[in-house]
């Protein structure tokens, strides 16, 4: 009897957990049995092994072979335990040395012809081996720039099973024949998920250098609030007509956001590369991401989900960056209604019969709609032709617990011929407001230095209440208009946040009162006679 075992890592949403791959070889008509709940791509991985050995130049073992997946209780899906499968089987035939397989994680799908594909969740799985103890990995070579990503682990990129087999017999490592010039690599394709990627605005991590502030016309107001909300980590409502810059604003808004740390870059990547959403030259994502879903978007595309085992959605995807959802109204009721958890929360908790999941989903939501069907009701002009009855009806489609959760609301004015046709009267550009917004953060940060909060959007009421106070008799018109009903009490504690940012960008050590009228003005949406430009307040 023969025996091997060597490892492997199951992923259940960005989560991994070591799989023990175990392989024993009995006297018996030739069989192959693969037991431990795998799924069908799993269950398929017998066919898939057997072709890659004997095409490697391997003998396949005329035996009894059972391979077990341990814990057999955790659900295993996908091709990446194929590496590790046919390693233990060769392993368990005495080609490999049993003892060289213990200590080493591998992760890789295997072609027919012995070549080793890459899968998703490179990186969360070599997370998971560096946290149960494991310091040797192998990868599909195209991934191994990924799992370099995490320190403390030596990783060995391989393109095909002969190269693996003999780098574990010490033999001569084989050179695989490169393929044909001018065609793209066929296995970098198991990097991509097929429908997902910029076009579809699911998962757009690079926003575009070339889209500059300065290039809206106007709005003064709504580029204060786009400066407050990247400041401080606020939610963002804007409504106004049609063509007046709401998308161009909000397309700007991750250029002025600060480039991620470290630790939030490796959450990022793991969540997009679980979505197979990484480029194949880019394996650290370490710019804010941008995910524009499309209005038809369904429950699950925004908050995750899907058949078997949840897969992360829109607000994941945007995770540490921007969900920016145009024409709001239109969103079905209860996928926005989806997103109050994990506004609140941070992350969302999928339930499925398959398992439970947790995706990261800290996100800067922007939201723009149209005051009306027609987009043209205002309170200035009576260009608008709806009834009454149908802009109600319209307005009434984003729910009262869903805005209060959001810190500011801006009116987008239409813009003006003068403004259009000015010439040389431009407004600040990407790179000065991003300063701004920088030394903002680093307020806060060095504020918030013993607490594990770092932008004012984070910080809970209670603290808020206890810990941080404004100036005093700021919040007295905030106080009013609480009694007035005009605020929640959840909505004061937003604008006390909204304050603290104001603050952090004007240089002040605490708020006062005109810091507190400008968030209470950008919350309200009432003019409060204050100057509605962080410059002017400095």
């Amino acid at each position: 009897m023969g025996f091997a075992r060597t490892c492997s890592v199951a992923l259940v949403g960005v989560e991994g957990v070591v799989v023990e791959v175990q392989a024993d070889l009995e006297p018996g008509v030739a069989a192959f049995t693969l037991v431990g709940l795998p799924d069908k791509s799993l269950t398929e991985s017998k066919d898939r092994v057997r072709a890659a050995v004997v095409n490697s130049g391997g003998e396949w073992p005329q035996k009894k072979l059972t391979v077990g997946l341990s814990p057999a209780s955790v659900p295993k899906s996908g091709s990446g335990f194929d590496l590790a499968i046919a390693c233990a089987a060769l392993g368990a035939s005495e080609r490999i040395d049993p003892r060289v397989l213990c200590d080493i994680v591998m992760i890789g799908e295997l072609g027919l012809d012995g070549r080793v594909r890459p899968v998703r969740g490179v990186l969360p799985a070599v997370l998971a081996a560096a946290d149960a103890g494991y310091e040797q990995v192998v990868v599909p070579e195209c991934a191994a720039a990924e799992a370099s990503l995490v320190p403390g682990v030596s990783v060995l990129g391989v393109r095909s099973l002969r190269q693996l087999i003999a780098v574990l017999t010490d033999e001569p490592v084989p050179d695989e024949e490169p393929d044909e010039q001018g065609r793209p690599d066929p296995l970098l394709a198991g990097l991509r998920m097929p429908g997902t990627g910029a076009a579809t605005g699911m998962g757009a991590m690079q926003h575009d250098h070339g889209h500059d502030l300065a290039d809206v016309v106007g709005q003064h107001s709504a580029r204060t609030a786009v400066e407050v909300a990247a400041a401080g980590g606020h939610h963002l409502f804007l409504e106004g007509p049609p063509g007046a810059g709401k998308t161009m604003l909000a397309e700007r808004l991750p250029a002025i956001l600060p480039r991620l740390s470290r630790g939030e870059s490796l959450e990022v990547t793991a969540v997009h590369s679980v979505a197979g959403l990484l480029p194949p030259g880019k394996p650290l994502v370490d710019v804010a991401p941008y995910c524009a879903p499309h209005h038809s978007a369904t429950m699950q595309a925004l908050v995750g989900g899907g058949q078997g085992i949840a897969r992360p959605g829109a607000v994941s995807l945007s995770h540490r960056g921007v969900l920016f959802l145009d024409e709001t109204p239109e969103f079905s009721s209860h996928a926005l209604d989806a997103l109050r958890q994990p506004l609140e929360s941070g992350h969302v908790v999928i339930a499925r019969s398959a398992g439970v999941v947790r995706f990261p989903a800290r996100f800067l939501m922007v939201l723009a709609a149209n005051p009306c069907p027609c987009g043209r009701f205002s309170q200035r002009d009576s260009l608008c032709e709806c009834p009454s009855s149908a802009i109600r009806r319209y307005q009434a489609r984003l729910s009262g617990p869903l805005l209060d959760r959001v810190d500011l609301r801006v009116e987008v004015d239409r813009v003006t011929r003068s403004e259009l046709t000015e010439r040389g009267a431009r407004g600040e550009s990407t790179e000065t407001v991003a300063d701004r917004v920088r030394e903002a953060r680093e307020r806060a940060a060095a504020r918030l230095t013993e607490f594990p909060w770092r932008t004012n959007s984070e910080v809970p009421g209670r603290e808020l209440r206890s810990r941080w106070y404004a100036s005093p008799g700021a919040m007295d018109d905030a106080e009013r208009s609480l009694e007035r009903g005009v605020l929640t009490a959840r909505g004061l504690d937003r604008v006390l946040r909204v304050a603290w940012t104001v603050a952090d960008l004007v240089g002040h050590d605490r708020p006062d009162v005109t810091d507190v009228a400008l968030a209470l003005q950008l919350r309200t949406g009432v003019p409060r006679g204050v100057p509605m430009a962080i410059g002017a307040l400095s």
